[in-house]
């Protein structure tokens, strides 16, 4: 979880109040409930919330890289125009994860009960044969 080990550094802009390095750690929480849920029971509300999580991740990694947002209400501005490594990784892992909670999102609607390919088009009482 790269985002609890840059939050120190981060939270000494803001050492007594809502700052990037809080979020930082908030994040990173909401990372980490998402990944219990989806082990301890992966139905599709527990992916649909991963992908949400991931995906709102890298919109906020790409947003404060590309535009200067300023500072919105107790949310501070936090523009940060560079790539290092740490935010590279982050932000591949946040889409990969984001993707991939979508891709089995997507595959267990195909596999829910009564939703069998072989089953379509068949009528009722119908012969195979």
């Amino acid at each position: 979880m790269i985002h609890v080990q840059l939050a120190p550094g981060y939270k000494r802009a803001a050492p007594g109040g809502l700052g990037q390095g809080t979020l930082f750690l908030v994040q990173a929480g909401a990372a980490a409930l998402a990944a219990v849920f989806v082990l301890l029971r992966g139905s599709r509300t527990n992916f649909a919330a991963a992908a949400v999580v991931g995906f709102s991740s890298l919109a906020a990694v790409i947003l404060y890289r590309y535009v200067q947002v300023p500072a919105l209400g107790p949310l501070p501005s936090m523009y940060e125009p560079v790539w290092y490594t740490a935010k590279t990784i982050t932000a591949v892992a946040e889409a990969a994860a984001g993707a991939l909670a979508v891709t089995v999102y997507a595959l267990q609607h195909k596999t829910r009960p009564g939703s069998r390919p072989a089953a379509r088009g068949r009528r009722r009482g119908a012969s195979t044969t």
